[in-house]
């Protein structure tokens, strides 16, 4: 790190040259400020929640010293109601140029720019809490075929809605009861797992009747929702003290079994040109296991090797139809060691070349470095479009 005469930031070097000076803006939560000019960028500190007012206030310091700097771009995520995308949107448009950009395809670019890669086509894998999609719903569990210029979303998690919206990340049992019943309908209740014995019926209600009319229920396709889900229905864990907690917890449990097993079943569904992972049979077997009194730690692993294992096989699917080799994790639920050294390790068996984050963190703290080399690549600059 290095002091300026206001703020630290880190100097990271790039593997190209910017064309015009660029000002990212960041994320919510988590959120760093990246200005990039010639060959260097460089990342601000972190702000840990931009609806803090703490936070914001240091984000918006952070924004003046920055602009100092005279940025040409000012690039920032997709979704409108992160604090960063509307002071961006505040900022004068004839003095900059406004560039908004994709939450996932940001997080793979980051990755691929600490990792030295010049704009050449990866297989991205995108797995975090959520991120707005070009489609105006929640994504968090990617498949991108992307560069620097362009991304095109080849397959996702199947989407299920947030029931209370946010609210579902603070209440885990929302998220597995939605499974259970995409999987059983009416007949999860009757299911002799301790897990139920927690759900408050009438509650349950209520939130059925919300999705069935789609009341304040969006859909996301969020893998770090999908660990969530699974941690409360093994830890029967009905809430969390802050995002992520059941996921953490469901890792601390796995990585306490010591012998192997094997994977879950989960099914692959193809629709027009994009895969979509179900993993309705994943929640159907992990019953079972309960049922069977499997030992908890053993169906914890077993859910981390899944993951693992969908990984494999979709970046397999995608090599096959794109000849690409490279590989490409980043997202905050790679900050799980046991699914990244999973993976890692199937990856590595099958051939793959892959590129993690080594210096800068997988999570949101590492989105403006992505961003500003997108906009550096994007069509008003002579590159390309989405595609």
């Amino acid at each position: 790190m290095r002091k300026t005469d206001k703020i630290f930031y880190r100097k990271i070097q790039l593997p190209f040259e910017i064309k015009k000076p660029i000002l990212a803006m960041g994320s919510q939560t988590k959120n760093t400020l990246c200005f990039a000019k010639e060959n260097f960028a460089y990342l601000g500190p972190v702000h840990q929640d931009l609806t803090n007012p703490g936070d914001f206030q240091s984000f918006q310091e952070n924004v003046k010293y920055f602009l100092k700097k005279t940025p040409k771009i000012i690039a920032y995520d997709l979704h409108p109601e992160y604090q960063s995308t509307k002071y961006a949107l505040n900022l004068y448009a004839i003095r900059y140029t406004l560039y908004a950009i994709q939450h996932h395809h940001a997080h793979v670019a980051s990755c691929m720019a600490e990792n030295g890669l010049k704009n050449q086509k990866v297989i991205g894998v995108a797995f975090d809490g959520t991120g707005l999609g070009t489609d105006n719903t929640l994504w968090g569990a990617e498949f991108l075929i992307c560069d620097y210029k362009n991304f095109k979303r080849k397959a996702h998690l199947r989407q299920i809605p947030l029931l209370g919206g946010e609210r579902a990340i603070s209440e885990p049992w929302r998220l597995a009861a939605m499974w259970l019943y995409l999987a059983y309908k009416e007949k999860f209740l009757n299911l002799k797992i301790e897990f139920l014995k927690g759900i408050n019926k009438n509650k349950w209600k209520i939130l059925k009747d919300m999705y069935l009319k789609g009341i304040n229920s969006p859909l996301a396709s969020s893998m770090g929702r999908l660990f969530d889900a699974a941690a409360s229905i093994v830890l029967e864990k009905y809430e969390a003290r802050f995002e992520a907690e059941p996921a953490i917890e469901l890792e601390k449990l796995a990585i306490r079994y010591p012998l192997s097993a094997i994977r879950y079943p989960f099914r692959i569904i193809r629709n027009k040109n994009i895969y979509i992972l179900d993993p309705l049979p994943v929640f159907k077997q992990i019953i079972e296991d309960l049922k069977r009194k499997v030992p908890r730690e053993k169906i914890a692993y077993r859910f981390h090797l899944t993951v693992a294992e969908m990984i494999k096989m979709f970046c397999l699917i995608l090599r096959k139809e794109s000849k690409i080799n490279k590989v490409v994790l980043s997202g905050g639920v790679f900050q799980n060691n046991l699914l990244l050294r999973l993976s890692l390790d199937l990856l590595y068996r099958e051939g793959f070349k892959v590129f993690i984050h080594k210096n800068l963190s997988c999570n949101d703290s590492g989105i403006s470095l992505g961003q500003a080399v997108i906009a550096n690549f994007s069509p008003a600059f002579g590159g390309g479009s989405r595609y």
